[in-house]
């Protein structure tokens, strides 16, 4: 059986969870994987695998990262 990998967004279509699970057995489960589930893909070329806080752009089936935090003069993040 072949991994698949799926991403959960919220309503503005930020990832909240990823999961390692077939889609047959999250189409079977809706009551333990409820909202809205998206594959995304791991070691595939083109393919952005999502994390949590990424957001995934529906127009282009891509998942974006968020901005890397801006580090201060004493290597802080602010």
């Amino acid at each position: 059986m072949e991994r698949q990998y799926f991403a959960q967004v919220d309503d503005n279509n930020i990832v909240t969870k990823v999961a390692v699970v077939t889609r047959e057995f999250l189409e079977a489960n809706p009551n333990r994987y409820t909202g809205k589930w998206v594959e995304t893909f791991f070691n595939t070329e083109g393919k952005v695998y999502a994390g949590v806080g990424y957001t995934y752009d529906a127009v282009n089936d891509v998942f974006v990262a968020p901005p890397a935090p801006e580090v201060g003069e004493n290597n802080e993040n602010q």
